[in-house]
């Protein structure tokens, strides 16, 4: 039987994020100064309180201008850990202030809320092995365990080994197109009227060593290597379900938006794919200046491990959104329009949500009222632009609040707001635990709300800060 994350969740704050997006409020700040929260609200124990709070000084509200060095406690990346003790789901953070460019990632403080008990797995389990050393650092496995509260302790706490993930072929898409991964040789093939071979492993090393460029350098991959890439990872896309069921352990991660260094930077204190598997939330482009970079280097490698790399679809990967912040127009300056377009294209095949261990469901923004079944989700076509409203709609744009009951109009001016009430009645009418969602400012990264039900994951500091 399962206990409730919720139980686990207890001495909950209340979420006040700020919209990630000013396409629909103005007047939200878009700078993130992701403030480390007090240490009564992350469960530490007091003494560890007044031990760091002598340690650390105290930090502004307001992000810092960029011509100021960023105190360490406000630059921070956070995923939200899905792992598997003896059988048992739980749940774990994963926070570091992030280094600079100069300096080694530190270990990761790892705290372990009381799991419950794990349901049948729908992906294959792969064998655990010790992390490699990061393909960026080979420092940067000094993992630790921090001090968590006894209650909530599991009492065999360890931080997981990273699985051993073969890669091997998407299964066929429904057309006539087709991909197929040669293991031998490390070469994709994409086979879609005409066949175009390309190495895969050789365009992930040159997208990561663009990452160690001083400025932001011309494209790591040729036009016709970015239409290939395109051209597998939809196929790719459309060869998986709409409905994502995933088994953990499982890497959740939030908005990116284009800030290329610092999606490098979580690869390097998490792990390099195959050592970890990796759930995205979520809006890859815009804002920042390196989406080209960003969504590239995620599309290789959801083409080279199909089944342990995933990305959701945020409201981000939309055309008319695209066209207004940033991604059309990093795409016309630096390569073109038509490659703008291919991207659009991909965008329109990827998945909505995705369930984890039938206990966590994810989704980019929220719930929606036009959902009354799992198998509306499911039963989403694509490939499909995001329409101006209705369940895909919602699911992209929609957001929790703390003071609504039920449903509210939001102040994006896009999809509702919902409230105390519509969280419970959806976990209780799914057996869902926890509603794990993007699209959202908030301090530390990640923010728990109604009771630690549902919390807000953001992986991009300093935004448009």
């Amino acid at each position: 039987m399962f206990n409730k994350l919720g139980k686990a969740f207890s001495s909950s704050k209340k979420g006040k994020g700020k919209s990630a997006d000013t396409d629909d409020d103005p007047t939200a700040s878009l700078s993130s100064s992701l403030n480390s929260t007090t240490l009564a609200d992350n469960g530490y124990p007091a003494q560890q309180q007044q031990q760091q709070q002598q340690q650390q000084p105290s930090s502004s509200s307001a992000a810092p201008s960029a011509a100021q060095p960023i105190p360490q406690q406000q630059h921070q990346l956070t995923t939200i850990d899905t792992l598997q003790h003896n059988n048992n789901t739980s749940l774990s953070k994963h926070q570091s202030p992030l280094p600079s460019p100069s300096t080694h990632a530190p270990g990761l403080a790892t705290p372990v809320i009381n799991p419950p008990a794990s349901p049948h797995h729908h992906h294959h389990q792969q064998q655990s092995h010790t992390p490699a050393a990061s393909p960026r650092n080979n420092n940067n496995n000094n993992y630790r365990n921090s001090a968590f509260p006894q209650q909530y302790a599991d009492t065999n706490q360890q931080l997981l080994p990273s699985p051993t993930a073969q890669p091997h072929p998407p299964p066929p898409p429904a057309s006539s197109a087709s991909s197929s991964a040669n293991q031998n040789n490390n070469t994709t093939t994409a086979t879609t009227g005409a066949v175009r071979t390309f190495d895969i492993d050789d365009m992930i090393s040159r997208l990561l060593d663009a990452g160690y460029a001083p400025k932001i350098p011309k494209p790591a991959l040729k036009q016709a290597e970015i239409m290939a890439v395109c051209q597998a990872a939809r196929e790719v896309f459309l060869s998986q379900p709409t409905l994502i069921e995933l088994s953990p352990p499982v890497k959740i991660v939030g908005d990116t938006h284009g800030q290329y260094q610092d999606l490098l930077r979580l690869f390097d204190m998490c792990g390099y794919p195959p050592q970890a598997n990796y759930l995205f939330l979520g809006d890859y482009v815009d804002r920042g200046k390196q989406s080209l970079e960003t969504i590239l280097l995620l599309l290789c490698y959801k083409i080279k491990y199909p089944e342990n790399f995933f990305l959701l679809r945020g409201n981000h990967e939309c055309a008319n959104v695209t066209r207004v912040y940033g991604f059309y127009d990093e795409c016309k300056r630096r390569v073109n329009i038509k490659i703008w377009k291919t991207f659009i294209d991909v965008f329109n095949t990827l998945p909505i949500a995705a369930v984890v261990a039938s206990k966590i469901f994810c989704v980019h923004g929220g719930l929606s009222p036009s959902l009354s079944n799992m198998d509306d989700i499911r039963r989403i076509e694509r490939p499909t632009d995001v329409p101006d409203y209705g369940l895909l709609n919602d699911l992209l744009w929609s957001d929790p609040s703390d003071t609504a009951l039920d449903w509210e109009d939001n102040e994006r001016g896009v999809s509702y707001c919902f409230g105390k009430a519509v969280i419970q009645q959806f976990l209780a009418q799914y057996d869902f635990d926890l509603i794990c969602r993007a699209h959202m400012v908030v301090e530390d990264g990640y923010e728990f709300w109604n009771e630690r039900t549902l919390v807000t994951i953001f992986s991009a500091p300093n935004y448009c800060g």
